[in-house]
């Protein structure tokens, strides 16, 4: 029995042995949640959820949109900022690394009430989605501009110096030398990073942004069913994230030659 559960260094184990494995552990976590509220001698009830399907069905729609939106806009200000940073002129080099600076080491919901309150009012941004469109993409373009820095930096100086000995122009460089072996060490880290967008997108709710946190706190003040709304809470967002980590893990094994 114990050889079910363990491989050798290096070793890939077998479809039995991953699904056993896997099976213990989600026995051993739910075993734990359990005995919890066992001890509290807590039953639960997720009767009410279905009279409620709507509201969660809107607030699960509106986490996708506001993650979607923000993960195309911060890979454009991530893109802006990357660039910025290897910039030749000082003042846009030392703009850019202010913001990631700011951005990286400042809490996310100091900056929604930062942005929301102050900037958002001040230039008349009043639509609470894309205000947390914005904010979000400010927020994880920061990390995306380091993620595109540090790929940029990793490329081998000799292979742009190759491309300009044969001739090709900096388009030509950037598309045939520099955009593919990017794509290569970038996407799995990026796709990391929209699991990332996904779960900070529940903190809009404090600009009360009624996505699917803010769904399930409403439900669970109307009805007073705290622990079953936010388990039912933590199943949804692992429904979100879930695929997303795996396709982190799929584009990471494809792309793992550019290391």
């Amino acid at each position: 029995m114990p050889g079910l559960f363990t491989v050798a260094s290096g070793e890939k184990p077998s479809v039995l042995k991953a699904a056993a494995s896997s099976l213990l552990a989600a026995v051993l976590i739910v075993g734990f949640f359990w005995v919890s509220l066992s001890r509290i001698d807590y039953r639960l009830d997720f009767s009410f959820l279905p009279d409620f399907r709507i509201r969660i069905w809107d607030g699960f729609l509106l986490t996708v949109g506001v993650s979607l939106a923000s993960m195309v806009l911060s890979l454009i200000f991530g893109a802006l900022s990357a660039a910025a940073s290897q910039s030749r002129y000082l003042p846009i080099r030392y703009f850019s690394s202010a913001y990631v600076i700011f951005i990286r080491g400042t809490p996310l919901i100091m900056q929604i009430y930062l942005f929301f309150y102050l900037v958002g009012t001040a230039w008349g941004v009043d639509d609470r989605f894309w205000a947390g469109v914005i904010i979000l993409s400010v927020f994880q373009g920061a990390y995306i501009s380091e993620i595109l820095r540090g790929s940029y930096l990793s490329l081998d100086p000799a292979q742009l110096e190759s491309a300009r000995a044969v001739g090709f122009t900096r388009a030509q460089t950037m598309r045939f030398v520099i955009i593919p072996q990017m794509t290569a060490r970038t996407l799995p880290a990026l796709a990391g990073q929209f699991a990332s967008v996904i779960k900070d997108s529940s903190l809009l709710s404090m600009i009360s942004v009624v996505e699917l946190t803010q769904a399930m706190r409403e439900i669970s003040a109307t009805n007073l069913k705290l622990v079953e709304s936010y388990l039912f809470l933590g199943i949804l967002y692992l429904i979100l994230t879930i695929p997303v980590a795996y396709a982190s893990r799929v584009l990471e094994k494809r792309f793992s030659y550019a290391a």
